[in-house]
């Protein structure tokens, strides 16, 4: 799959991460946190790819991931299942959409200091299940890469910019980010339905492509 994977680093961060993001741009102290936050981001990442790669060599000892046939087989089933359990997820998040509410530990996020924003890009990236299905994906895919190093920096630089685009906007266009992110952050609070759902279609997607 090679650099493939890079699009994957967009659905690491849709949902409470970009969210995440967003709230604290629109705090008093929006560099400060953006950078604890974005550390954060980059360090976990780094870790989950780690991870990731060591659970698929391990897996690559019994079962060739290169070309035989179990292998693929082997995938074949795990695209259908992570397909299946996706969609079940869309239908849930749209059959929901009328009582969806914010995280409440978003909404505190306005009030986070430096620590807390590094606890959150943190755990938003180890521990979140989306995220978590895609490094194991990354993790597969790195043991058929070439170079795998290569690939894995570019992945984790790729997470890490999607990541930092709120922060970006708010430098670049100061006066009016900081008028558009509020926007932004209050549309995706009340659309959080809808905001899965896109992200659970792009990934679906990108399963499918991959096969």
């Amino acid at each position: 799959m090679s650099f493939q994977i890079l699009p994957l680093a967009i659905t690491m961060m849709a949902g409470p991460q970009i969210m995440s993001a967003i709230v604290f741009v629109t705090t008093e102290k929006a560099i400060r946190l953006s950078l604890a936050f974005l550390s954060a981001v980059a360090i976990a990442t780094s870790l989950g790819v780690a991870i990731a790669t060591g659970l698929a060599s391990l897996v690559d000892n019994g079962v060739s991931l290169d070309d035989s046939d179990r292998a693929d087989s082997a995938a074949s089933i795990i695209q259908i299942v992570l397909v299946g359990l996706l969609l079940v997820a869309a239908v849930r998040s749209y059959l929901g959409r009328r009582t969806a509410e914010q995280p409440k530990w978003l909404g505190a996020l306005v009030t986070a200091d430096a620590k807390k924003a590094f606890e959150t890009g943190f755990l938003l990236i180890l521990l979140f299940p989306s995220d978590i299905v895609v490094l194991l994906t990354v993790g597969v895919n790195l043991q058929r890469a070439d170079p795998a190093l290569g690939v894995a920096l570019a992945f984790i630089a790729a997470t890490v910019l999607v990541a930092g685009l709120p922060l970006l906007a708010y430098l670049l266009f100061r006066r009016r980010a900081e008028r558009a992110m509020p926007k932004v952050r209050n549309w995706m609070s009340a659309q959080s339905w809808l905001v899965n759902i896109i992200v659970y279609v792009f990934f679906i997607v990108l399963i499918l492509s991959s096969g």
